[in-house]
């Protein structure tokens, strides 16, 4: 009797729960403001990421940020590239910003620290690109051999 009234018990817990969770709305992570943590409050390679795309993309639209974090990502994920987030930013040449030591001048802002987790989560506006440039100010024209996948702000994303 024992086993069935905790059984009983357990399967309408997790009943309750999953009728919650189906009828609670969903959440735009992108323009959520509630809960975003402190950016001292993340780890080390989110804390470097969002001090990256801060340094890169101040100025540019939320989209444009998440999408600098999505071409970490996209590069963390390559096998052309180094396989963890720390060794895509410190790669030489990789980001202008950590080459010239700008983002140890910078903290990120709280919109840097969403953009960081939004795209360290999966949101990829860049559909796969695992490079970015400034046209306006591109020093190595090899960037223009380069697939364009899409524009964002002042940045165009290439595969």
């Amino acid at each position: 009797m024992k086993k069935g009234a905790i059984f009983l018990l357990v399967f309408l817990l997790v009943g309750v729960g999953f009728f919650v969770y189906s009828i609670h709305p969903e959440v735009n992570l992108q323009e959520s403001e509630a809960g975003t943590p402190d950016f001292f409050s993340l780890s080390p390679k989110l804390r470097l990421m969002a001090r990256t795309i801060h340094a890169e993309a101040r100025g540019e639209p939320f989209i444009g940020k998440v999408a600098v974090g999505a071409v970490i990502m996209n590069r963390y994920r390559d096998a052309d590239f180094p396989n963890t987030i720390p060794g895509v930013i410190y790669q030489p040449w990789a980001f202008t910003p950590v080459m010239h030591g700008i983002i140890w001048n910078l903290t990120p802002d709280e919109e840097a620290v969403r953009a960081t987790l939004n795209a360290y989560r999966g949101w990829d506006p860049t559909y796969g690109s695992l490079f970015f440039y400034n046209p306006a100010k591109v020093t190595s024209h090899w960037i223009f051999s380069r697939e364009v996948v899409t524009r964002i702000g002042k940045h165009v994303y290439a595969r």
